[in-house]
């Protein structure tokens, strides 16, 4: 096949994946009657079977109507109210310090008009469809075309993307920040002193803070990635890098601190949430586990994915330098995450779907090379396109044939009929 048949067919296999992943995370609501705009497609949009607000939505829901109501002058108010209720609960409800991802839900609300959960659900959406827009330029740039198509469709079918971009929480939000945070670090490493990569840089390290308390998981992953280019050699690590890596941090912490009113405030706030979570009964039940559950749980989620992400670190080469960008973050982050008190949920390693589909990429290219070589093209396309389909056959079974919400051990055995209740015997 000619360069330019082959880049064409490229390009149109990409737009297909990217169209196909964009409808997917389309929110439910587009295609419920009476009034959704896409409901003659209805049949086509794998809608989740569980339609409950859950706690932390309506907890996101009431602090996005305080914003809307009282406007964002009335934020320190709104954050000395949840201390004042927080001190007076047996456990921990999640702060309004999560700022930006309520505060993109008071923006939509502003320009469209829609009610506060359904504002905070659309914001989901949307940031789940930019961060599968960024996982396929970051692979492209690392890899191109072909690793642009082969990650850009194991990210398209993710369960845990696709789980995210259907509900009002914080993690899928959080998650394009995170991954914005890794792809301007890996650019700043190759191209140093380039102003635009540390804008970057900085603005998304301050969102990150912005948006939830697990920015600092991703902290400890970007500082051991500095550390490790010591001996990987990613890049270069510039006085303006570190220097950045500290700003825009800081920036993050001093906007907050303003929105808490005050330093003090907002490290009071901090101190109850963390203390008052040892304590929460939901939490305890879980959130506990060995180190290792992260890992049970990702094989129960995406199984081939992770085997071939696991497979790729016996394969490594000192050249293959993403590959090793990769595994370090999610080193770094997961032995602080597996660490953490009842603070274990499959939510919180959304951040690692872009790293793991990285890595079961660059596997599956790593297989193929054993095939003849006229074959190769069409060997690699059949493994991603049969785990593309394996990943949301999974979450089917999961989020549409059983209402799947929280991601947590039990209910992932649960939805897969691994774990049965007394009523499922009957």
């Amino acid at each position: 096949m000619s360069t330019s048949r082959l880049f064409n067919s490229q390009f149109i296999a990409l737009a297909f994946v990217l169209l196909v992943g964009i409808f997917l995370r389309l929110p439910p609501s587009l295609f419920q009657k009476p009034d959704g705009p896409l409901q003659s497609l209805v049949a086509l949009h794998p809608q989740p079977a569980s339609q409950q607000l859950g706690f932390d939505e309506g907890l996101y829901r009431d602090y996005t109507d305080k914003l809307i109501r009282f406007g964002l002058i009335s934020y320190p108010e709104i954050i000395e109210r949840y201390r004042e209720k927080q001190q007076t609960l047996t456990g921990s409800i999640l702060p309004p310090v999560r700022f930006l991802y309520i505060f993109f839900a008071y923006l939509w609300h502003e320009v469209f008009g829609t009610e506060p959960l359904s504002c905070l659900k659309t914001v989901s959406a949307v940031f789940s469809i930019l961060t599968l827009l960024l996982a396929t330029i970051f692979a492209g740039r690392l890899g191109g075309p072909r690793s642009a198509l082969g990650v850009g469709a194991l990210m398209a079918f993710a369960p845990t993307q696709l789980h995210m971009s259907q509900h009002a929480l914080v993690d899928g939000f959080f998650t394009f920040w995170a991954m914005l945070v890794l792809w301007s670090l890996w650019e700043n490493l190759r191209s140093p002193r380039n102003w635009r990569w540390l804008a970057l840089y900085v603005v998304a390290l301050s969102a990150m803070i912005l948006t939830k308390e697990n920015a600092f998981f991703v902290g400890v992953a970007m500082i051991a990635l500095l550390i490790a280019n010591y001996w990987l050699r990613f890049g270069i690590v510039t006085r303006e890098l570190l220097l950045a890596t500290v700003i825009g941090p800081l920036l993050g912490v001093v906007i907050l601190g303003m929105l808490a009113g005050g330093a003090s405030a907002l490290l009071a706030t901090y101190q109850l949430s963390v203390s008052k979570n040892y304590e929460l009964k939901y939490a305890i039940l879980t959130g506990d586990g060995p180190w290792h559950r992260y890992l049970v749980d990702l094989m129960l989620v995406s199984p081939v994915v992770l085997l071939f992400a696991i497979g790729s670190v016996f394969s490594l080469r000192r050249t293959k330098k993403a590959e090793w960008f990769c595994l370090v973050f999610i080193a770094a982050s997961y032995l602080v995450m597996c660490n953490i008190k009842y603070g274990m949920n499959l939510r919180y390693a959304n951040m690692w779907d872009l790293p793991l589909c990285l890595l079961a990429f660059s596997q599956m290219v790593t297989l193929v090379e054993y095939v003849a070589q006229r074959w190769r093209g069409m060997a690699l396309f059949a493994i991603v396109a049969l785990t593309s389909a394996l990943e949301l056959r999974t979450y089917v079974v999961m989020a549409v044939e059983y209402p799947l919400y929280e991601l947590v051990s039990p209910e992932l055995m649960r939805s897969l009929k691994i774990l049965k209740s007394a009523a499922d015997l009957k």
